[in-house]
């Protein structure tokens, strides 16, 4: 999936949840897609639903994650840092998970870095910055 859609991403997703769920084997990206999911029970719920996932697409609710942004984000992050691209970003959350004490508290972190990155590289219509986002990520871990 180099450029999935977003019915592509929630299937993908949905489909996951319920292998997990009737302890079907996973393959490599499925299972850690499942690890991220486990984290986060509370969208077990849109997760369990793939036609009501299909279908909420269109529809923003006022101060609700979308869980298929989050997971993806955790997908993206965990995939970035496991062949170090950009360069230093596994060092940088490797440092702010140290300083957190959590991966979890750590890939949240760098989700602010991320999504900022993304928002000012689409505006400006320029590809994504990656020493500017890496920073982000170092500032974070070395503020208590």
């Amino acid at each position: 999936m180099f450029n999935p859609s977003q019915a592509d991403v929630r299937r993908f997703f949905c489909s996951v949840y319920a292998k997990a769920q009737a302890e079907q084997a996973l393959d490599a990206m499925e299972t850690i897609a499942s690890l991220w999911m486990n984290e986060h029970p509370e969208f077990h719920y849109e997760l369990a639903d793939l036609d009501a996932a299909l279908a909420s697409m269109d529809r923003l609710e006022d101060g609700k994650s979308n869980a298929f942004l989050h997971l993806s984000m955790h997908l993206s992050i965990t995939e970035q840092c496991s062949i170090d691209q950009p360069r230093g970003i596994r060092q940088a959350v490797e440092l702010l998970t140290y300083r957190r004490d959590s991966l979890h508290e750590a890939h949240h972190e760098v989700m602010d870095c991320l999504g900022q990155m993304m928002w000012q590289s689409q505006r400006a219509g320029r590809p994504p910055d990656g020493p500017t986002y890496i920073a982000c990520v170092q500032r974070r871990a070395t503020q208590d």
